[in-house]
Order: C-alpha cells, then structure tokens, then sequence
C-alpha cells in the first residue's frame, strides 16, 4: 500500500536523514525559525511546528498497523507484558548507574544536564521505527506493533512516572524542571501529540474499507516520511546551530559518550532478557529493540518546550537517535531467523 515516492524515501532514508544533520549544520536559520511558535490571526490561535509534525508521524505508524497482527499478538501476551515491563524497568537500571559515573565528571552540576535529556529519551515510548526495522529483519512484527502501541497508549501514565522516579538523581533547577515536563507529559503533551494522532490512526486502519485506506496511506505516508525529515532538521537546527558559531568540542564529546553508553546498556539489557526468557530469534529482536529504541523526536520535542533556553541538551538526544537506528540494523541482523530447509 506504500506509494512510489515513499518507498523511494523509504530505501534512502538513512541518507535523508544525515542530509538533514548537514543541513542543520550549515544551514540551521530556517530550522530555528521553525522551532519558534507562530501566531495564527484572527482565530489567536498559535502553531507549534515540532508537535504538529510529530503528530502527523505517529498518525502515519497508527494507520499502517495491520489488524491481524493486533490479534495474533492478544492471543499471546506473554512477550507483550514482557516487553511493557522490562521498557519501564531497564531506565531505573541504566540511569542510576550513568548518574554515579557522571559524579566524577568534571561538570559543576555533575551533568545533570545530559542526564535530563537521557532521562527524557528513555522515559519515551516505543520509537514506530522499531516496526521498519523489524519489518526488514524478517522478526515478529506482531510482537513489535503490540509494543510499539502499548508504550504509546500507556505513555501518558508511565512517561510522568518514570520522569518524577528518576528526578531525584538530578542537581539543582534540572530535577526541578524534570518533574515540571512530567507534569506537561500527563497534561497534556503525551496525550495530544502522541496518543490521539497514533490511536485515531489506528481507529482508521480497523473502520476504514481497504480501497480508501490504501489511498489515505498513499497520500499520509510519503507526507508523515517528510514530516519526519522536518523535525530531525528542526530538532537539530537547535542542537547544531551554535557548533560552528560557538564550538564547544568537551560538550559534543560528552553527549555523545552517555548517549552511548544509555543506548549501549538498554539494548544490552533487553538482550540479556531476551535470552533469559529462551525467545525465538525474531521475538527476541522484537524485545530487544522495544528495550532500546524510544520515541527520540518526542523527547527532543519535550526539551524544546520545557528547556527552550537550553538547545545544547538536544546533543545527547539526536546522538541517541542515530546509535539506536544503527544498533538496530545490527541487531536485527544477527537474529534474523534462518531460512527453512529445503526438502529433499
């Protein structure tokens, strides 16, 4: 059902999106111009660039959920629950121990301010892509989507749970500010920019005839790709938009590491997980990616909206975007199910 110009989009994705870095690079004005809310006259109404394009992905992933896959997977919830509990488990692992390496940094908040946004990012839902990767390491897609929507439709409950837990290892303003986003998260945000757009998507994949769905998916999918290419721009428009004007190489080299460091113990973790619960090889790349993949654009959209005089903290985040797609084509790799063999 995917139109040409989105599985061409869809086939060079990867070099989209580093063009989208480059630009934010070296052309970062009409990103930051982005990023600013704009009045709409008469109706006082006011645009929010980065919400809106968020909202317009998540639709997209809703409305391609295949139906059959929601009921195989409600037939056996076990990794389902699974998943659900080691996504809210493993950040009240990886984070306390990231907070007690960071008290030796030589930072005058103990980075606090990288631990913000990785807090931000692991308190997120399942990322959608998860599905794309899956999709193409022949795993179970099932698996993949049920978490993918249970993260998101819970996301209004466990995003300000686990953000008001883990504020408490943050110094000064920042724990302040943490349990202040959770409260915007529960409000609000989660709800409205997340989980209507995904379940008003999906209530179009289960009600809409197959002929009108495959043309709305025609026409949202190629849109929700570009949207998505947008908001990378936008998100690191504000990230990357001071690196030439004010480098700061101790600050990249850092949010870079932790982003590392968290991405590379969740997906170890959800590995771990995978093996102790003796999964097959395509349910266990499912568990292991819900692990390690989260929703990075909400969480640089939450940075923007509740820390807007803070762009750098958006390092570690767009760090984090790109290690989790990488660490997912590798994973997604090496278990993906070997082919049967052929009859004599």
């Amino acid at each position: 059902m995917h139109s040409r110009s989105a599985t061409w989009l869809r086939h060079r994705l990867g070099r989209v999106v580093v063009l989208s870095y480059a630009l934010a690079l070296f052309l970062p004005r009409p990103g930051l111009w982005l990023r600013r809310p704009h009045p709409l006259p008469p109706a006082h109404l006011t645009l929010h660039t980065a919400p809106l394009l968020l909202s317009l992905v998540l639709f997209s992933a809703g409305l391609q959920v295949p139906s059959r896959a929601l009921g195989a997977l409600l037939r056996h919830p076990k990794t389902l629950f699974a998943g659900l509990v080691l996504h809210l488990a493993i950040p009240l692992t990886v984070v306390p121990f990231v907070a007690l390496l960071l008290r030796r940094a030589p930072d005058t908040d103990g980075g606090s301010g990288l631990l913000t946004a990785m807090i931000l990012v692991v308190a997120m839902p399942v990322a959608a892509g998860a599905t794309v990767w899956i999709d193409k390491g022949e795993g179970d897609q099932p698996t993949m989507v049920g978490l993918v929507l249970a993260s998101t439709l819970l996301s209004p409950l466990t995003t300000p749970l686990l953000l008001a837990t883990l504020s408490p290892l943050l110094s000064g303003g920042y724990a302040h500010t943490l349990v202040a986003t959770g409260r915007l998260a529960g409000n609000g945000f989660a709800l409205s920019a997340v989980v209507l757009p995904c379940a008003a998507g999906l209530l179009g994949a289960l009600v809409l005839p197959a002929r009108w769905l495959g043309r709305l998916i025609a026409a949202v999918a190629p849109s929700a790709m570009a949207g998505s290419l947008v908001l990378t721009y936008v998100n690191a428009s504000g990230a990357l938009g001071s690196v030439i004007t004010r480098p700061r190489p101790l600050l990249f080299a850092a949010a870079l590491a932790v982003a590392a460091l968290v991405c590379l113990l969740s997906f170890v973790l959800g590995g771990v997980a995978a093996s102790a619960l003796r999964l097959g090889s395509g349910t266990a790349s499912s568990l292991t990616l819900a692990c390690g993949m989260n929703n990075s654009s909400a969480s640089a959209v939450l940075i923007t909206a509740s820390l807007p005089d803070k762009p750098h903290l958006l390092l570690p985040v767009l760090a984090y975007g790109l290690l989790q797609k990488t660490a997912a084509s590798r994973i997604v790799t090496r278990l993906r199910p070997a082919p049967a063999a052929a009859g004599p």
